[in-house]
């Protein structure tokens, strides 16, 4: 028995035609063509649209998809081409309403004949690679009513018409525009672009042309940049309520051509008013928004820098090669304090802390404080006033405020080396003199030196503050072991230098009084007892006394006096009256700080202790001194000061410099010696660059000096030149 195989069961088509009525496609189509005219008449509400989708599906069905599609654009057309009639009949200003209200007609209809032919959007269209079809009523309204000969250029007039209206202050219907240029984005980017946006941004750029050519001519530029300000911000809020989004980059771009490119130059030399006249006055708001505005003009904040930098230049060079305000550094120092704080705060205040002016600023002081060669002593002598009284009163805080501007000005130097020369000769006399007014912003500046520069910058300055914390336990150690024999002998306190770590300063002996003899012989015995191969010199030129004076109407007072100053009015013990000569014999102070000496003894009113004849405001060495009877004083402790110029004599200057540019040479060698030992093989160039850098921390050596040393070291045999090229270095292991 054999087993039959089951065969899946097929549905087929009929094998014969199926007769249509032969007037199907007129009679559907009529049906359809009178349903299209009352969906146009409002009329739709009586209609089946079940039974008007399936007419259309039939007729699509069989096979008359493209005569429906046919027809439907001829009788879209028709009913298009009536709506043209009475748009085109509207007068004024009801021609966008009624183009409004016409517009909202075709899209109720095309959304409804889009329903009824949905059958044929979704199999013959795109087979046959038709429109759709609401998509096609879009673009017979564009065609036939929006860009029609009548309507397309009178609708452009309208609305640039209200634009204008609306910029000169009138009151417009935002809603209607609104609604009108929706109407051209609907209809496609292009429709809006080439019908309105393009023309638009035209006639935006003419009549921002005229009108700040007109503002210019009679604005100050603050003023000015307010308008340009508030135009910016009308165009972006008018794009926010009735334009494309993508309008409002492009409207900007015109309205910051045509009201700040064009004119930029022009409003920042603008004269009384300009970018300069800003800064002078500290116009923060103005520059703020310059700033603002700017930043959206190509070059806006490099011309911005530029012409702040020329003006920061000029006034910094004027500042300081002024030779009325070279007579006072405190002052010079504190000008330039101020300027940076002016700058600080427009940059902050202004500028948003931008990076970029922050350095160009940076790059002007430095470019102007290094014009001047005595910066660096300057800037050491202003640390040295307010340290020694400037902060008696200023909190901690302040201090360092003051302590870290002063660090701004030091970053600028080039030649720190010959700030840290000056820095260290005053902090010495600060410490000697007890004039350092608080030992913590002392350290606290050496700190900010040491974190800038390095330890080997600031070791020298460390070690005077160990050596007068090693003094002091010497003193007592010396009182310790000779107590018994003190007696009625003067108290000395003697601060003990390692001669490495402070200023070297040439010093003539001076003939110290019998009483100051014997204990100082007392404590060098101590001393070199306790401590061998060393001695001690010493330096009378820097010391101070307080000794106890009864003058002739019986007044007590205790005098605090340099060294020099003791040494004078102990002769008055035994003599009455002196002339000149015979107490610079007797002490043998060299003259010129005898005579500065006298002065502050003789000279300076209420600590005038001795009287001078006869009186005049020079010392001369014919003139007599004598002690004055009827001096008096509210204090018991009077200080008298030393006449002093705080500034170095040019012969000291140029001791100064001469020290340092000695001992420049040894570091400028030593950086030599490390790059060649790295590199074995280097061209002049290359070597003067590597030095450059490394030294600049320091100072900015000059080619030539490096020059000079590239020499020596050749001489000593630590290079030699390559004999191949001349101008190639090679290094000798």
């Amino acid at each position: 028995m054999s087993s039959q195989k089951k065969r899946p069961a097929r549905i087929e088509p009929f094998r014969h035609r199926v007769e249509t009525d032969p007037k199907f496609f007129e009679k559907s189509w009529k049906k359809l063509h009178d349903a299209i005219r009352e969906i146009y008449n409002h009329n739709a509400s009586g209609l089946s649209f079940e039974e008007l989708y399936r007419t259309a599906y039939n007729m699509v069905l069989y096979k008359h998809g493209p005569a429906l599609y046919d027809n439907l654009i001829k009788t879209m057309t028709e009913h298009l081409q009536e709506m043209r009639r009475s748009i085109e009949a509207a007068q004024g200003g009801l021609f966008l309403e009624e183009l409004q209200r016409k517009w909202d007609d075709h899209n109720k209809a095309l959304q409804m004949i889009r329903d009824v032919l949905m059958y044929m959007d979704r199999t013959y269209i795109p087979s046959s690679k038709k429109t759709a079809v609401f998509d096609l009523g879009l673009e017979l309204w564009r065609d036939t009513i929006v860009r029609s000969a009548k309507i397309q250029g009178r609708l452009l007039d309208t609305l640039l018409d209200l634009v204008h209206s609306e910029r000169v202050g009138e009151v417009i219907n935002r809603s209607l525009m609104r609604s009108t240029t929706k109407m051209l984005m609907d209809l496609g980017s292009s429709v809006y672009q080439d019908d309105f946006e393009r023309p638009f941004l035209e006639v935006s750029a003419s009549f921002y042309s005229g009108e700040s050519q007109q503002f210019i001519e009679c604005c100050a530029c603050g003023e000015y940049l307010k308008k340009a300000q508030r135009r910016l911000d009308e165009e972006a809020e008018r794009v926010s309520q009735y334009m494309d989004a993508k309008t409002d980059e492009k409207i900007t771009a015109v309205v910051v051509k045509e009201t700040l490119t064009n004119h930029m130059q022009r409003l920042f030399l603008m004269e009384n008013s300009g970018l300069v006249n800003m800064l002078v006055e500290d116009k923060y708001e103005d520059l703020s928004m310059m700033y603002n505005l700017f930043r959206r003009v190509p070059d806006g904040h490099s011309t911005i820098k530029s012409i702040m930098t020329s003006h920061v230049k000029e006034t910094g060079k004027s500042l300081v090669t002024d030779p009325e305000r070279m007579k006072d550094p405190v002052d010079f120092v504190q000008r330039l304090l101020n300027e940076k704080d002016k700058y600080d705060n427009i940059i902050s205040t202004s500028f948003g802390n931008d990076k970029g002016f922050q350095n160009a600023l940076n790059s002007s002081f430095e470019y102007f404080i290094n014009l001047n060669n005595r910066s660096p002593e300057f800037i050491s002598l202003y640390v040295d006033d307010r340290l020694r009284k400037g902060m008696k009163d200023a909190n901690e805080e302040d201090v360092e405020t003051v302590l870290d501007k002063v660090m701004m000005l030091f970053r600028y130097l080039q030649e720190k080396d010959l700030f840290e020369k000056y820095y260290k000769q005053h902090l010495a006399k600060r410490l000697l003199s007890g004039r350092a007014t608080s030992d913590d912003s002392e350290r606290s500046m050496l700190v900010k030196l040491k974190t800038e520069c390095g330890y080997q910058f600031t070791s020298k300055l460390e070690g005077m503050f160990t050596d007068l914390k090693t003094s002091q336990d010497t003193t007592q150690g010396f009182y310790a072991a000779n107590s018994s024999d003190a007696g009625d002998a003067p108290l000395i306190s003697v601060q003990i230098l390692t001669t490495g770590s402070w200023p070297t300063q040439p010093c003539s002996t001076c003939n110290l009084p019998p009483e100051i003899l014997a204990v100082s012989a007392k404590f060098r015995a101590y001393y070199l007892g306790t401590h061998n191969g060393r001695r001690l010199t010493w330096q009378t030129n820097m010391g101070s006394a307080d000794i106890k004076v009864t003058f002739g109407n019986g007044s007590k007072h205790e005098l605090n006096v340099s060294t020099y100053q003791m040494c004078v009015l102990m002769l008055f013990n035994t003599a009455d009256c002196l002339a000149y000569r015979d107490i610079e014999q007797a002490t043998a102070i060299p003259p010129v700080d005898l005579k500065r000496c006298l002065q502050s003894l003789a000279l300076v009113k209420g600590k005038n202790v001795l009287c001078k004849e006869p009186m005049s405001r020079d010392i001369s060495a014919d003139d007599s001194f004598f002690v004055n009877d009827k001096f008096t004083s509210k204090l018991f402790k009077v200080k008298i000061g030393t006449v002093a110029v705080q500034k170095e004599s040019e012969p000291e200057k140029m001791e100064t410099r001469h020290r340092v540019e000695e001992d420049r040479k040894p570091q400028i060698e030593a950086a030599i010696v490390r790059i060649m030992k790295a590199r074995r093989v280097l061209d002049h160039n290359s070597i003067v660059t590597e030095v450059t850098k490394q030294l600049q921390p320091r100072f900015l050596p000059n080619p030539v000096v490096i020059k000079k040393r590239l020499e020596s070291l050749i001489e000593r045999e630590f290079l030699e030149r390559d004999k191949a090229d001349r101008k190639m270095y090679r290094y000798l292991a």
